[in-house]
């Protein structure tokens, strides 16, 4: 376990002053191998969530697709097998749905992981450091950790902080110790709410705080996150903006992925799996659409 200072003096990374992939370099062939051997039922599920025009999103974002039917026009065809064919248009924004959050996403007043500055590497055609494209493939061991059963609410209150005793609570239960390189992903029941009550969904959200963040980081996981829009508790209770991405992003280069839905999982009884996501990879982006996939 590696111990987590509060030293503020958060930058050069631990993997060097020019590293660009932060906790992913925690993916080790070893952590591959071991996670490969969760797969016994020959299984896998999708971890993402349909993403249209009535996806909730964060404040600014949309997402809309249009399908064009490029010369089709009037009932045209091409050639004299009568070709057609149809073609879809997006506009939208890379953080509606489900996705993965990288750690040139989130800074601390205009600095971001491993002390770039927005000023050096941050242009309007995309980021020049710290994008998607350099992040590899995560395939790994995920665990899923149920709070809505361990609260007993099937949706967790939006006011509710995971405590450190409550997240090895629930691994206790469940037989389960984190490993390096580990994906951490939380159930609240937070997507119970898409389509039924998407004011409340956006307005706030149950989550980690601090002191979570600073036990999950110590035990060198590579991403966090669960079924809400920011994988933290919103509103904080110190009032600060999303200080739990700024650490984990940030400080620490860990990923966050959001909107990931692990119902069908733990319909199944799987609380650890193999997790396998292979992103688009978006030159310049620093997030992106997925849709991870639990083997087991």
């Amino acid at each position: 376990m590696k111990k987590i200072e509060q030293d503020a003096d958060w930058y050069p990374s631990v993997y060097g002053k020019d590293d660009e992939i932060g906790a992913a370099n925690l993916l080790t062939p070893d952590v591959l191998l071991q996670a490969v051997g969760l797969v016994r039922k020959g299984k896998a599920l999708p971890l993402a969530v349909e993403v249209n025009r009535e996806t909730p999103a964060f404040r600014h974002r949309s997402f809309k697709l249009f399908n064009v039917q490029p010369g089709q026009q009037a009932g045209l065809s091409t050639g004299p097998n009568k070709f057609t064919f149809n073609d879809e248009l997006v506009e939208g924004w890379t953080g509606v749905g489900t996705q993965l959050n990288g750690i040139g996403h989130i800074g601390i007043d205009n600095v971001y992981y491993n002390g770039n500055k927005a000023a050096d590497f941050v242009t309007i055609e995309g980021v020049k450091k710290l994008g998607i494209e350099k992040v590899p493939p995560m395939v790994t061991r995920g665990v899923v950790l149920d709070m809505a059963a361990h609260y007993k609410q099937p949706i967790v209150s939006e006011t509710t902080e995971f405590s450190v005793a409550d997240i090895e609570a629930v691994l206790q239960k469940a037989g389960l110790t984190l490993r390096k390189g580990d994906v951490v992903l939380f159930n609240t029941g937070w997507l119970e709410l898409i389509g039924k009550d998407d004011k409340r969904f956006l307005e706030a959200e149950p989550g980690i705080g601090m002191e979570a963040a600073r036990w999950l980081a110590e035990r060198q996981i590579v991403a966090f996150g669960g079924d809400t829009w920011a994988s933290e508790i919103y509103p904080g209770k110190s009032g600060e903006e999303f200080p739990v991405n700024q650490f984990m992003l940030a400080k620490h280069g860990i990923y966050n992925l959001e909107l990931i839905d692990t119902r069908a999982l733990l319909r199944e009884g799987v609380r650890e799996f193999l997790f396998v996501l292979g992103q688009p990879l978006y030159t310049g982006s620093t997030q992106v659409n997925i849709n991870p996939v639990a083997i087991f």
